[in-house]
């Protein structure tokens, strides 16, 4: 109730004002045009709520029926609210001097001159700018789309660590994180990331939470591919938020077939020489399954570089006080869709990418799926390949 009070009130109030600037404006009163606008502006709303709540209770093989249609209209509905917004400056200037007419009341030379708008010039400009924002929010909805469904990028990051043993140097993780299997990506989702890690024959593989939205009723085959992932020293996982919203503990029972191993608050030193560490995503809290660094790292030598697995980046406070060297982490999706990506460091002391946090580097993936609209503007997915070197 309160998620879909959160976005069920923004997106009402954005609904309005498409139907203001969509319908009212290019429209007359009491005409066939703007009873059919009318209609589909509530049509619009309740196809996005629908999305919302649908998928949320029915398979995902009947959810998606649902879901293409109402978060595709969600990342048009917020493009339009911006590209309207953008024009509402040069709209009510285009009003003021072009939409009215100025009319002699009457016909002496000292009567005073009335000024009347002209119905035909409104809505010329308001037809003009409605097509204008459509056509732009078509376009970037468009080209988001093709980012968030086609391959990941592939990456390849270099993070040097002072404790690793040069033997070791060149030794490479293979990260992804936000699969988000669900409604909108299932089997042929999972085959291409594996396909793709696979092919760099990493030395591990790193799973940093959000790998799916549905039970494993639902979503286990989908999942299933997991099984092929092959790597030197093993495939690990640890939890995200939306495992908590989708049964966590079946979660990790399945996976742990799949021969993904995880790692709940709890760690095993890796290829001699790397001390790798799992902590439980921070929603577990209400889980009674939280996150536990003192736990996790009991008994690491500490002669050795640690590796933490954890969804969240703002875990890396508390990771950085237990002398961790590298953090991987994803859950921002390099926010997803501009503007976005400038809130996410409201939350987030990373958005995308390498940073360091005092003597910790932290590593934050975009994430190889997405949540929401099947859209990626200015962040597309990712699959990173971590490379350790040695600092001698």
């Amino acid at each position: 109730m309160i998620f879909l009070l959160l976005l069920g009130v923004p997106t009402a109030l954005g609904h309005l004002y498409l139907w203001r600037r969509l319908v009212v404006d290019t429209t007359l009163p009491r005409t066939l045009g703007r009873r059919i606008g009318t209609v589909a502006i509530i049509g619009a709303f309740v196809m996005l709520m629908s999305a919302l709540v649908v998928t949320r209770r029915v398979p995902p093989e009947y959810g998606k029926f649902f879901a293409w249609p109402g978060f595709v209209w969600l990342a048009l509905l917020f493009y339009l609210a911006i590209a309207l917004g953008i024009a509402e400056i040069p709209r009510r200037i285009l009003l003021k001097r072009a939409a009215l007419t100025p009319v002699a009341a009457g016909a002496g030379p000292a009567e005073p001159v009335e000024i009347v708008p002209d119905p035909s010039r409104r809505l010329f400009i308001a037809r003009s700018v409605a097509i204008g924002s459509g056509v732009a929010a078509g376009g970037v909805v468009g080209y988001g789309m093709t980012q968030a469904l086609g391959d990941p990028q592939l990456l390849n990051v270099p993070v040097t660590l002072n404790k690793l043993q040069s033997s070791l140097s060149g030794f490479r993780i293979a990260v992804v994180s936000d699969i988000h299997l669900g409604p909108l990506l299932g089997r042929s989702h999972t085959e291409r990331i594996v396909r793709m890690i696979n092919e760099q024959q990493a030395d591990m593989v790193a799973i940093v939470g959000d790998l799916v939205d549905g039970t494993v009723a639902e979503l286990g085959e989908a999942a299933a591919p997991l099984r092929d992932l092959v790597s030197r020293h093993g495939s690990f996982f640890v939890t995200g938020n939306h495992e908590y919203f989708s049964g966590h503990e079946q979660w990790i029972a399945e996976l742990d077939k799949l021969g993904v191993n995880p790692l709940r608050n709890e760690g095993l030193t890796v290829a001699g020489g790397i001390e790798v560490v799992g902590v439980n995503d921070v929603t577990g809290k209400s889980y009674d399954d939280g996150p536990d660094f003192g736990r996790a790292l009991a008994g690491r030598n500490r002669n050795n570089p640690v590796v933490l697995l954890s969804h969240q980046p703002v875990q890396v406070a508390d990771a950085s006080s237990h002398g961790v060297d590298l953090q991987l982490s994803g859950h921002t999706h390099g926010g997803q869709m501009v503007p976005f990506n400038f809130l996410v460091p409201l939350q987030q002391p990373s958005t995308a990418g390498l940073s360091k946090v005092d003597d910790t580097w932290l590593y934050t993936s975009r994430g190889a799926g997405f949540w929401g609209p099947p859209v990626r503007v200015g962040a597309p997915p990712d699959i990173t390949m971590i490379e350790l070197r040695s600092a001698g």
